[in-house]
């Protein structure tokens, strides 16, 4: 900035001497005004001159964009256009059209492109830089090209704007190819190219390129900024690479609240919640406090392995720092308080969102949808359609997954008939999937067949998945051996495949079948997902295999389990020991029933909290029927609500009942 006490005292010496009445003064004062930021005075300059000229013009127009009023900038341009004294030159479009760029303006920026080239500056390097720049922050990537490859000199800016332009708007081995072409005119890239580059890596996943590109810059010693390592850390995360992603990062010298949300975000979107966590409890601990994408990937940490206490701290934290709780973050609590098994929150927290946008309401939906409340989910649904917002594929999706999860038969066929009759909207292969479970599993296996085989569209394995798992339900071992031969064509090495597939056949006592197919599994390499389940008692996690017997409580533990299933065979229980999928004695199947996880981790929790408190389970597998009827009876025993999240849905147990129906 300018020294602002010298400024006047130069105005009034230039006055005194005469030495405003020379032709460039006036320009070089309203620019020395611009400068320091007294824009009032620049003004006061300007608008005393009989006759301003081209170069007083644009001095002003220059201290407006840089004191940030572009709004001022198109004004003062509109306003030398429409007196018509003075010959626009080369930089009143650039100026303007930079103004039109801080506003997105692409209108405004359009009338100044046609002036420009009306007078002859199609071909200024300047004007070409700015229309570039413009057309770029606007997405307009055709016309961007158009001028980048009009232009008769490429300088660094202008490749590096290219290169950034194809690579924010998903055109990632454009922004590569780029750069290889810039290279062999020339030019070298920057630190700003590079992030550019490793951002389209990012995108492509491809760490092979994203590496290359760190090799390269280590060699030709680039500045390794803040940006730059942020860029880096983020590329090794997204193509899976977390531990390279981590040592960039513990090499930072200086980390900044960005590059710290960065490493949160990739251990959460790669499911490793803990870590996401503990990087968040690093991070306070260094100083910084959490943004909002840190807190949203911690919320989703909290999500993954049901940690409602963090959860609730994350939120009270929001409150108390009177944090703004925009869609992303409002949505990010409510998936949290919904996947932590406390849907009232969840509802809480999305009455009180404004405003609520189609990702809100589509993430309602789909928390009432896992809780198995599809009545409500249908209810909700509704009542977004009175709103202004019109539902998209991703709603009807959520909208029948509630319906599968509740068995609503009718309620699914009507609404994915309307889907496209009332609201244009093509079934795509999540509707098809989630339509094709709600028929098998409520019996209609043949109808859900008839639905995959008038398909406009071909099945992908998730579709015959839900058909197959319909069949093993309903032991329709003939088709589900055609769908088994299907799915395994199209993905031979997909390992719940083949477990399901070994489970059917073991269901139907085709132990010869069993065999060969975990014959195939050995063969090459597979081994079947161990279940586990995991409690969360006074913030810490408590984890527990099938058949575990490692736990330091483990005696007292089956002490419990023995003590229930007495009372439970008391009630009628029976054990499913068809579901133990081996050719055992129907004692040993009993014994291994009785230690399945999820049993485990529900005697601890009974062990270990008073007398009415509700347990909350999360698994990684499906819940089987056995366990399913087993934890209905220990909630009537117990008189406590158990609610078991398994890899589908929720189930919340009380007085011996299910929230599903025994619809799962």
């Amino acid at each position: 900035m300018e020294d602002s006490r010298a400024i006047p005292q130069a105005h009034a010496l230039m006055i005194l001497t005469g030495f405003l009445a020379r032709p460039n003064s006036p320009g070089r004062l309203i620019a020395a005004y611009g400068r320091s930021g007294n824009l009032a005075a620049a003004r006061v300059v300007f608008d005393a001159l009989p006759q301003p000229t081209i170069s007083s013009w644009n001095a002003l127009i220059i201290a407006h964009l840089r004191n940030e009023s572009p709004v001022d900038v198109l004004h003062l341009y509109r306003r030398m256009i429409s007196e018509g004294c003075i010959r626009p030159d080369s930089s009143t479009f650039t100026i303007a059209l930079k103004a039109c760029t801080q506003l997105s303006d692409l209108d405004a920026g359009e009338q100044i492109r046609s002036h420009a080239y009306d007078l002859g500056f199609q071909n200024d390097v300047f004007v070409s830089s700015s229309l570039l720049n413009l057309y770029a922050k606007c997405g307009k990537l055709i016309e961007a090209v158009e001028v980048f490859e009009r232009m008769p000199k490429r300088d660094l800016v202008s490749w590096t704007t290219m290169i950034t332009a194809f690579s924010n708007s998903g055109k990632s081995i454009e922004a590569i190819d780029s750069y290889r072409k810039m290279r062999v005119e020339g030019v070298e890239g920057d630190e700003i190219v590079m992030v550019g580059l490793l951002q389209a890596c990012a995108a492509m996943e491809d760490v092979r390129a994203g590496a290359s590109i760190h090799g390269h810059m280590i060699r030709l010693d680039m500045r390794m900024d803040v940006v730059v390592e942020t860029s880096l850390i983020d590329m090794y995360a997204k193509s899976g690479y977390l531990s390279l992603a981590n040592v960039v990062f513990e090499r930072m010298r200086n980390k900044n609240v960005v590059s710290w949300s960065s490493l949160i975000s990739a251990y959460a979107q790669n499911g490793f919640a803990n870590y996401a966590l503990l990087m968040l409890l690093r991070m306070q601990d260094f100083g910084f406090l959490p943004d909002s994408v840190a807190l949203v990937s911690a919320l989703l940490a909290c999500s993954q392995i049901g940690f409602l206490k963090l959860g609730k701290s994350l939120h009270g934290f929001v409150v108390r720092r009177k944090l703004k709780v925009g869609v992303i973050l409002g949505t990010a609590v409510i998936d949290m308080y919904s996947k932590c098994g406390s849907l009232s929150s969840a509802r809480a927290i999305f009455d009180k969102l404004s405003p609520r946008d189609l990702i809100a309401w589509n993430a309602m939906i789909a928390c009432y949808g896992i809780h198995g409340n599809g009545k409500e989910a249908l209810s909700l649904f509704l009542e977004m359609k009175e709103t202004e917002l019109k539902p998209d594929d991703a709603t009807f999706a959520s909208l029948m997954s509630a319906f599968s999860h509740s068995g609503l038969v009718n309620e699914g066929r009507r609404w994915f008939n309307c889907m496209k009759i009332d609201f244009g909207i093509e079934p795509g292969e999540k509707h098809y999937a989630c339509m094709v479970d709600l028929l098998a599993r409520a019996g209609h296996v043949e109808e859900a067949f008839n639905l995959i085989q008038t398909m406009k569209i071909k099945p992908g394995v998730a579709i015959w998945v839900a058909l197959l798992s319909g069949c093993h339900i309903h032991k329709k071992l003939e088709l589900g051996e055609y769908v088994a031969e299907n799915i395994l064509k199209l993905n031979p090495l997909d390992l719940g495949v083949y477990s399901l597939v070994s489970n059917m056949y073991a269901s139907a006592r085709n132990w010869n079948k069993v065999q060969e197919i975990r014959r195939m599994m050995k063969m090459m390499g597979m081994k079947k997902t161990p279940g586990y389940s995991l409690l969360e008692l006074e913030g810490k996690f408590h984890a527990f295999l099938a058949e575990d017997n490692s736990h330091p409580e483990y005696l007292q533990i089956m002490a419990m389990l023995e003590r229930l299933e007495c009372e439970m065979r008391r009630i009628g229980y029976i054990p499913k020991t068809e579901l133990v999928l081996h050719d055992l004695d129907d004692d040993v199947k009993e014994r291994m029933l009785l230690c399945h996880s999820e049993r485990l981790a529900i005697a601890f929790g009974l062990l270990k909290t008073g007398a009415g408190m509700r347990i909350l389970v999360i698994k990684n597998l499906r819940v089987c029927e056995d366990c399913h009827d087993a934890i209905k009876l220990i909630s009537r025993i117990t008189n406590r609500e158990i609610v078991v999240r398994d890899a589908k849905r929720f189930h919340h147990f009380n007085d011996g009942a299910c929230s599903c129906g025994d619809y799962w």
